[in-house]
């Protein structure tokens, strides 16, 4: 098997690649929104699957939209409040994000960039464990991975940290992960 740094190499490469395309909002994606939860997002970078549509979606229902704050690799991120509005703050690793003294939210929808993934819904990320300490911090939060389909791997090894992915949304599917308990 590929070492993950080699791994992310070859999938940065495969999504460099790829044709840029819209993530469509699946039904089952619709169906998971009400008024009042909160759904964080991400501002897509370096080439990541654009969330975009899910996020307005999740919007368009009376969620409260969340983006991550992150202050460096070390410290964990925070799920800070995001008027779709509001300017951004640049942050570390080329990202825009709330200012800091925006008010943290737990998520109940966590909407992940992704470099990989398979279908037993593992996820490589960007290798920080940002994401990994976020899942443990809220085990509730249903896991949406937001990929291209060329993303995709037969198998990722997985650590003990690990948590999988409920589901992943690419431009050509929507793939629920049954192994995960809603």
């Amino acid at each position: 098997m590929t070492d993950k740094r080699t791994l992310r190499v070859q999938l940065r490469a495969r999504r460099a690649m790829a044709i840029e395309t819209t993530i469509p909002v699946p039904s089952a994606f619709r169906a998971r929104l009400s008024p009042g939860l909160t759904v964080a997002s991400y501002i897509p970078i370096r080439g990541e699957a654009d969330p975009s549509p899910l996020a307005r979606a999740a919007v368009e229902a009376g969620c409260a939209i969340l983006l991550p704050h992150v202050v460096d690799r070390a410290t964990p991120l925070r799920f800070l409040a995001w008027d779709t509005e509001a300017a951004l703050a640049a942050g570390p690793f080329g990202l825009h994000q709330p200012a800091a003294d925006a008010t943290e939210h737990v998520p109940d929808i966590v909407l992940t960039p992704l470099v990989g993934f398979d279908r037993l819904g593992n996820r490589l990320g960007q290798g920080a464990g940002h994401y990994d300490r976020a899942f443990a911090r809220h085990p509730g939060a249903w896991r949406v991975g937001v990929a291209l389909s060329v993303q995709e791997v037969d198998a990722l090894a997985v650590d003990p940290w690990d948590m999988p992915l409920h589901a992943v949304a690419t431009e050509k599917e929507w793939i629920m992960l049954d192994r995960v308990p809603s």
